[in-house]
């Protein structure tokens, strides 16, 4: 019985990781326009958080925000299950320490000031169980910081009004397609990091967004970009992404 059980989780895990290494296939090589600046307001938002020493980033993947945090740490451990992402991400920047890694399996062999958990939280199977295992490597006096996309974004209650969501929680096409299992609102958010035992220090809301990336790409300008990053701090329970600061 305990044979099987132990062959089942990791059949389970190999699928997960097939799953992920697929993923990783449809995302490398794109050209992702307004969302590669969509992660730029993402680090700008968790900037003012960091804490002085060393960081871990759950979930690199090609490194769109690991070319921020790289300027910020000189001290940089990343993790992700795709082999292929960590392979570039630590040969684009070798001082990087890379670990390939479902988190569930991950252990590192020191503990981190800065834990950064962007885009991850709404592709694990159990956000929990992510939120636990990172305790356990997270400093006494640390910081998590984690980004997910926002259900009650404008664009989304958009789509809602068009017919295209049920509701703004439900999952799109575009969602499944790169892996998405859930997707979040403030409340469900706090509700799950809360459940891990974390202490919450602060929310935002980064960039408004009442359209889609290729509608922006095409149409705005540099100057409407930048102002409507700074309506999504003042107006952060209908921003396109939400950011949390943890501590324990």
């Amino acid at each position: 019985m305990a044979k099987n059980v132990l062959l089942i989780a990791m059949n389970q895990k190999l699928n997960e990781i097939k799953k992920i290494e697929k993923i990783s296939q449809w995302y490398t090589g794109k050209n992702w326009g307004f969302y590669t600046k969509l992660v730029y307001f993402d680090f700008l938002s968790l900037k003012p958080y960091f804490k002085k020493g060393n960081a871990l980033e759950m979930g690199c993947a090609d490194g769109a925000m690991t070319q921020y945090l790289v300027k910020v740490f000189n001290d940089l451990s990343v993790v992700d299950a795709s082999k292929r992402y960590i392979n570039k991400v630590t040969k684009t920047y070798s001082f990087i320490k890379g670990y390939a890694s479902l988190f569930e399996d991950f252990k590192p062999p020191e503990k981190y000031k800065n834990i950064i958990m962007a885009h991850i939280l709404e592709h694990v199977n159990n956000p929990i169980r992510c939120f636990k295992k990172a305790k356990k490597y997270l400093q006494d006096d640390g910081v998590i910081l984690i980004i997910v996309p926002n259900a009650n974004s404008l664009h989304r209650q958009a789509g809602v009004k068009m017919g295209l969501l049920k509701k703004c929680t439900d999952l799109n096409k575009a969602d499944k397609k790169i892996g998405h299992r859930r997707v979040y609102t403030i409340d469900s958010l706090k509700r799950d990091i809360k459940k891990a035992g974390f202490k919450i220090r602060k929310t935002g809301g980064v960039f408004l967004k009442p359209l889609s990336n290729q509608q922006i790409d095409q149409d705005w300008s540099e100057k409407m970009i930048n102002a409507f990053y700074e309506l999504g701090k003042e107006y952060p329970e209908i921003a396109a992404e939400i950011f949390v600061v943890c501590v324990l």
